[in-house]
């Protein structure tokens, strides 16, 4: 992670460190179960991470207490001009328990990430520089029991669908 705190890094900065964190094996966007979604979760925010294209259907523990974030479509471009052509052609839904949630859409921000080694994300390890953008959902705490999240998004071919059953425990240690 960088020396900037969580709270002044850019909420995209911070999921693309986590997705981009892990090996091929263990990374939460090829993942197709959710076993490895607590991969690497930040305290104070709890990513979900799309596909890089098709369909899922995961189920996850997570905290009480905690937002979760994730994006429809998103992607890193080393040119500002790609986000650009990216976002033109963007578009999404994500239903919380059935009820859709108002995306954030972010057209060009500059960011700076750590990649672990052998990741699928960036497919090397270090520092990553680019333009961030995408379609984001971000979903006020969860209360305990279980809980839906459907996530579509398109982008040019890019076509996202991931299923998430998100189960909450009753209190905050005994998540995974």
């Amino acid at each position: 992670m960088t020396e900037e705190s969580s709270a002044e890094r850019s909420i995209q900065a911070r999921w693309w460190e986590w997705a981009a964190a892990e090996p091929e094996g263990t990374n939460p966007v090829v993942d197709e179960t959710g076993e490895h979604c607590a991969r690497n979760q930040p305290g104070d925010v709890w990513f979900l991470a799309g596909t890089f294209g098709g369909r899922v259907e995961r189920r996850c523990t997570v905290p009480l207490g905690v937002p979760v974030v994730a994006p429809v479509v998103n992607l890193v471009a080393t040119r500002a001009w790609d986000c650009f052509g990216f976002m033109t052609e963007a578009s999404g839904v994500v239903e919380f328990d059935g009820a859709e949630v108002p995306l954030e859409r972010f057209e060009d921000e500059p960011i700076t990430f750590v990649a672990g080694a052998g990741n699928p994300v960036t497919g090397v390890g270090g520092s990553t520089q680019g333009a961030g953008c995408g379609l984001w959902a971000r979903i006020d705490p969860l209360g305990a029991g279980e809980h839906h999240v459907s996530i579509r998004g398109t982008s040019g071919t890019l076509e996202v669908v991931a299923e998430y059953t998100l189960t909450v425990a009753a209190s905050s240690e005994s998540a995974a």
